[in-house]
């Protein structure tokens, strides 16, 4: 089966009779990231997650992508508000860019809210929330829509599934989660409430398909704890370094936990571990003594054997504290022989040779590194395939759409689905931007699609996905540049010496034999111009062009992006 054109898609509308249920994805499919689905039923429109996704290596200089929202955009008074399934950068992280532009209510837990804010303050957006607070069993009236929270296990505390009433039948979004028995904070995921949805009966689920490709059960959260035992005791000799997610503040409970155990103490780096520590504490949802934490400075002033460093940086990212120590980099931290590094994390599609560079470096710094999946140093926040059945089991949908995960994940996903005993014309694998319709309980129909694609985010501005100014980065990053300034009078003939500068394009500057042959071309280039009766101003560029590619074209297939800078003097003699 060939995959889907992921492509940013142009609206076709179709008709809209009364009573019709729609569920427009216009994020999450066929990708890991940028999570965001459209509920939508006559007027009312409701909206689940908001989040973005990394860069893939093509995109350069590009921070990071959200969703195409100009559907949203378009219906913004017919929007009832956005629902928040938990608070990781893949459900949350395009909130900044996208609420200031459809202003709608926000409903979310006590500790997503806190992220949100750090994310808007980060995003130096003057727009302030309309927060709504949420918690286990909220149910909240939003036009025809009702939206139960219900209390599910993942990575990161305050994790929902949404269980969402409509006048055509009950919808259940799984968000991300898994059936860990043993959670840190010990609020197991709700089975109770997934029972009874399905005994009410449900017309469409919506489930996570992260790990559909993994056998059996994810590990719970407490394997990690048992391995951090571990090798705090084979390491007693040694500092220790931790590196995870900014977000997993179940990870950085049990590094707390461990630390006190084995009478160290710890120091916290990287921006967002810093923030998201204070924020987790000052909600309640970690426990750690004032004492327990250090500054980079009063570490110096201990035996390297009593301190563990909770950083950033277990995705390899440029700035992070990780990667910094790992160049020799950071301000306050060095690492050397003495230092046991533990990368708690796997690496997100797409950043496996960021990841692989900094342990290499690591290494290099003489450090003992462990990051290896065997060792039980990480364990996912996602549900495999045996939970996957589970729930599908307990919820009984009529009908289901496999949601995020990349397309093969779908499609395992939908295989779990029929082997469970939904039928196949049940079971609907959906690209961005598709409309599913119910126009009532016994039938569904992908009809139509709404505009959807992907938005790419450099600093602040925006763009689509296929804009001019990647196109241009790539010619740049694979065949450099070649500016030539002139300064020309009346006559079009130089006044001065021509200049030319080259990045990426000439191997060196003292290829001097280059240089002069291209600036033969520019003279000859002008040579033609003037001797044309009556040539524009405007082919001067052009000709300078041709004849700077046919240098070049003779020792080389590529050609570099070529900029003439003229200058014309018209009162010079």
């Amino acid at each position: 089966m060939p995959i889907p054109d992921r492509k940013r898609r142009k609206t076709r509308r179709p008709s809209t009779p009364a009573g019709e249920l729609k569920v427009i994805p216009l994020g999450g499919l066929g990708e890991i990231g940028k999570n965001l689905t459209v509920f939508q039923y006559n007027d009312d429109i409701i909206v689940v997650d908001c989040g973005l996704k990394f860069p893939e290596d093509n995109m350069l200089g590009i921070d990071f992508v959200i969703p195409d929202v100009e559907f949203l955009i378009e219906n913004k008074d017919k929007i009832r508000g956005v629902f928040i399934t938990h608070g990781h950068e893949d459900h949350i992280g395009a909130l900044p860019f996208i609420l200031p532009r459809i202003d709608a209510p926000l409903y979310t837990s006590r500790l997503t809210a806190g992220l949100i804010e750090n994310k808007m303050k980060d995003a130096r957006t003057n727009y302030i929330p309309k927060f709504r607070e949420t918690g286990p069993g909220t149910k909240v009236e939003a036009g025809a829509f009702t939206v139960e929270f219900i209390p599910v296990c993942h990575s990161i505390p305050d994790s929902f599934a949404l269980a969402i009433r409509t006048p055509a039948g009950v919808i259940v979004h799984s968000g991300d989660f898994k059936l860990d028995p043993t959670p840190i904070d010990g609020r197991v995921s709700d089975y109770a409430a997934f029972a009874e949805l399905g005994k009410e009966g449900v017309l469409l689920m919506l489930s996570d398909s992260t790990n559909a490709e993994r056998s059996g059960f994810t590990p719970s959260e407490r394997t990690v704890g048992q391995t951090f035992e571990r090798l705090f005791r084979l390491y007693k000799d040694r500092r220790i370094v931790v590196a995870t997610f900014a977000s997993n503040i179940h990870r950085a409970q049990q590094v707390f936990n461990t630390a006190a155990r084995f009478n160290r103490k710890v120091v916290l780096n990287g921006r967002s571990m810093i923030a998201n520590v204070a924020l987790a504490r000052e909600l309640g949802y970690i426990d750690v003594a004032d004492d327990m934490l250090l500054t980079p400075q009063e570490a110096e002033h201990m035996a390297e054997n009593r301190v563990v460093i909770l950083t950033t940086g277990s995705q390899g990212e440029p700035f992070s504290g990780l990667v910094m120590m790992s160049k020799g980099a950071h301000r306050q931290i060095h690492l050397g022989p003495k230092d046991l590094v533990i990368v708690s994390a796997t690496p997100i599609p797409g950043n496996e040779k960021l990841v692989s560079h900094t342990v290499n470096r690591l290494f290099a710094c003489g450090c003992e590194v462990i990051y290896e999946r065997t060792e039980n140093i990480h364990v996912s926040g996602h549900a495999s395939r045996d939970e996957l059945k589970m729930l599908l089991s307990m919820v009984k949908p009529k009908f289901f759409m496999p949601v995020h995960g990349e397309y093969r994940h779908l499609i395992r996903h939908s295989q779990l689905a029929r082997d469970v005993g939904i039928p196949a014309k049940n079971v609907f694998i959906m690209q961005n931007g598709d409309v599913l319709k119910f126009q009532d309980s016994k039938k569904a129909e992908v009809s139509g699609t709404v505009q959807s694609g992907a938005v790419m985010v450099d600093g602040i501005a925006l763009g689509e996905f296929d804009g001019s100014i990647l196109r241009e980065r790539r010619e740049l990053s694979e065949n450099g540049l070649v500016v030539i300034s002139l300064v020309l009078d009346k006559n079009w003939k130089p006044v001065a010496p021509i200049q030319i500068q080259t990045k990426g394009s000439v191997f060196s500057s003292e290829d001097g034999s280059t240089f002069k042959d291209l600036e033969n071309a520019v003279r000859l280039g002008l040579e033609q111009f003037a001797r044309t009766p009556g040539a524009k101003p405007e082919t001067l560029p052009t000709e300078i062009r041709k004849r700077i590619r046919d240098v070049f074209g003779k020792t080389s297939r590529n050609y570099p992006t070529i900029v003439p800078l003229i200058t014309k003097l018209t009162n010079a003699r």
